[in-house]
């Protein structure tokens, strides 16, 4: 595909080292020059220095078939306008991030079609809803759902707890003997490794685990975790991130919120009605503890400070509170965080980027979801009438060693796959892959 990038920020960035990956012809459009050199020195991609709502600019770089034009700069504004433009000058898609909650009103997003927007992205209702989705499944680091609930993705840290430490894959086949859910990947410090029958499982590993609904409760049981309801929660930042967490969770639990801005205090007076808004300097560990930091269920920090969120939520985890999630977006903080004892990190510009992602590869694939701290994704795929995956059983067919198959759904029916699976057409899968294996996977699917 040839993708026109608007925007060299951190979206844009890692929008472009994502895709640069998979064989796509990439141009980004950036008015700051040093945004564009670090990018022109790593990266095998085409840079424009200027506006993106310049029309010679646009007019120079479209004058190509473009399948995808993506607007991430900084301004909402010209975020729009250089798609209506892009897709005027012969862009075949555009794709707009925006920061302003009323375009994703119902009839909206049809309106902005007409305009010629084909989607809006707004990476920190992305991220928000991953919180939502985390502060009900507390019992895992991270989670995602495939065909509407019937597969699910966890992640689970494994501590001393863990019944299944030192022991293969093997061995826990032999004694749970279940069909209900299979470990796909192990992220082993900063290595991800997809795991075979003589692969043990060792204290601190991250395992990425699928599973149908009957096997979310014996597979919790089987790493050491269990859920419980987060019924109080202090949230550290009010951006919208933060925002948006408490204004869905203050309607069942008890939600206090710190944020050092008083004039952000007031602005979110009037939307939280029941939330308790706390202005004070949430790096202050005496504040947290007078606001009763030890009797929360959960802690969430959301500040626009990664290394503030990553020590509030270490101070939290040591005062007893039972999830921490915290909002990382330096990069190169992240694998330190996993590490640290934090329960889940998320990390608004990969949330972004995957759901932009979708739109660039295979049209048979339904999701896509990069995994924060690898370069491991999690693609959903529909297979194809004559592809080749449903050309013999999983062992039998030369699938990548770097990529494997969690499971699917076939009439709507969800099954976890083993090596003895045959794929048919229609059936929806879930892979879980390497980069080293994206190229060959993908013609497993067409």
């Amino acid at each position: 595909m040839r993708i026109i990038i608007a925007g060299a920020g951190e979206v844009g960035t890692h929008l472009a080292k994502m895709l640069s990956n998979e064989n796509h012809e990439i141009v980004i459009i950036d008015p700051e020059e040093n945004r564009i050199k670090p990018i022109e020195s790593t990266l095998d991609v085409l840079t424009y220095h200027g506006s993106a709502t310049s029309i010679k600019i646009l007019q120079d770089v479209l004058q190509k078939k473009t399948d995808l034009f993506i607007a991430v700069t900084h301004s909402e504004d010209t975020n729009i306008t250089s798609s209506i433009l892009a897709k005027r000058f012969g862009a075949v898609k555009t794709i707009a991030r925006i920061d302003n909650l009323d375009y994703l009103e119902e009839s909206t997003p049809e309106f902005f079609k007409s305009l010629g927007v084909d989607s809006l992205i707004y990476p920190e209702l992305i991220a928000a809803r991953e919180v939502l989705g985390l502060l009900q499944e507390t019992g895992t680091t991270e989670f995602m759902e495939f065909s509407g609930g019937k597969l699910t993705m966890f992640v689970q840290k494994l501590d001393e707890k863990a019944p299944i430490i030192n022991r293969t894959l093997e061995e826990i086949a032999i004694k749970n003997k279940t069909d209900k859910y299979r470990a796909v990947a192990i992220k082993r410090n900063d290595k991800t490794i997809i795991p075979r029958g003589k692969e043990k499982f060792l204290l601190g590993d991250l395992v990425y685990v699928i599973s149908t609904p009957e096997g979310v409760d014996e597979m919790m049981k089987t790493s050491g975790k269990e859920s419980f309801e987060a019924r109080s929660i202090m949230i550290l930042g009010g951006s919208r991130i933060g925002k948006h967490v408490a204004l869905y969770m203050q309607k069942n639990c008890e939600v206090k919120l710190i944020d050092i801005n008083p004039e952000r205090c007031e602005d979110l007076a009037e939307i939280l009605d029941n939330t308790l808004l706390i202005c004070g300097d949430c790096r202050n560990a005496d504040l947290l503890e007078q606001e009763g930091i030890s009797n929360m269920d959960a802690f969430v920090a959301v500040t626009g400070n990664s290394e503030t969120n990553i020590l509030s939520c270490l101070l939290a985890k040591k005062m007893g509170v039972k999830k921490t999630i915290a909002e990382v977006e330096n990069m190169e903080y992240i694998n330190l965080a996993e590490n640290s004892g934090i329960d889940t990190i998320i990390n608004k510009k990969i949330s972004a980027a995957s759901r932009i992602f979708r739109h660039t590869t295979n049209p048979n694939v339904t999701q896509v979801k990069y995994m924060a701290g690898t370069d491991a994704e999690v693609i959903e795929f529909n297979v194809p009438e004559n592809a080749r995956i449903t050309r013999g059983s999983l062992r039998g067919i030369d699938f990548p060693k770097d990529a494997i198959v969690g499971g699917g759904t076939r009439d709507g029916v969800p099954f976890i796959a083993t090596g003895d699976t045959i794929i048919k057409a229609n059936d929806k899968v879930v892979v879980f892959t390497l980069p080293t294996a994206y190229d060959r996977l993908t013609k497993f699917f067409t």
